[in-house]
């Protein structure tokens, strides 16, 4: 069974941990690309838009007759062929998010969890207790850790003292277990749990 590090609020190692089943998955790499392209879509804004012939400001004055001249026919300067024409089959706004089976779902969150935990960048905080916003508190930790790369703070439910405390941290970021996701999972170098997160993530991925 995979293990992990286990950290106190200064940096130290106390012991370790056994991370539990739901991180001894083998990962998918093919779902876990397929929810990232899943995120990424739902994260468009989908505002792109193109003028179509109709909504041009050019005359609609007929060119010319429609025969007898020997050149194609056409109506008004707002057609697609003519230079500041409109645009045919361009964007128009529209939402790029789709559906995703939650079995999929799931199964790329423990794919996710498992690659950092094999790979040895998962562990685990024993105790931080914050009564109001420190950054000095945070900095003393991930200096202590010498860690390189991003960051992922991961706490059992929302915690508004930690967050604040981690906003003036340069590479790290924190995010309550119930707003896991394969993106942040796989874009952060390393993952540090709290042991409350740590047994909430289980249960809900066992």
């Amino acid at each position: 069974m995979t293990q992990a590090v286990v950290y106190d609020a200064e940096g130290k190692q106390v012991g370790e941990v056994a991370l539990g089943p739901v991180f001894d998955l083998k990962p998918h790499t093919a779902v876990l690309h397929e929810a990232v392209a899943w995120q990424l879509a739902g994260r468009r804004r989908g505002t792109h838009a193109t003028l179509t012939r109709g909504l041009v400001d050019r005359t609609t004055r007929k060119l010319y007759r429609q025969k007898g001249t020997g050149r194609a026919r056409h109506g008004a300067r707002g057609a697609p062929v003519f230079v500041g024409g409109g645009v045919a089959f361009g964007p128009h706004p529209r939402a790029h998010g789709y559906a995703l089976p939650k079995r999929v779902r799931r199964l790329a969150l423990r794919s996710a969890l498992a690659a950092k935990a094999q790979a040895g960048r998962i562990a685990i905080l024993d105790r931080l207790e914050l009564e109001r916003p420190k950054t000095h508190a945070l900095a003393v930790l991930v200096r202590a850790l010498g860690w390189e790369g991003p960051i992922l703070l991961i706490t059992s439910a929302p915690h508004t003292v930690i967050e604040r405390s981690a906003a003036n941290l340069r590479g790290v970021r924190v995010l309550p277990a119930t707003a896991l996701n394969v993106h942040d999972i796989l874009a952060s170098e390393h993952l540090l749990l709290t042991r409350d997160a740590l047994g909430r993530i289980t249960e809900a991925l066992a």
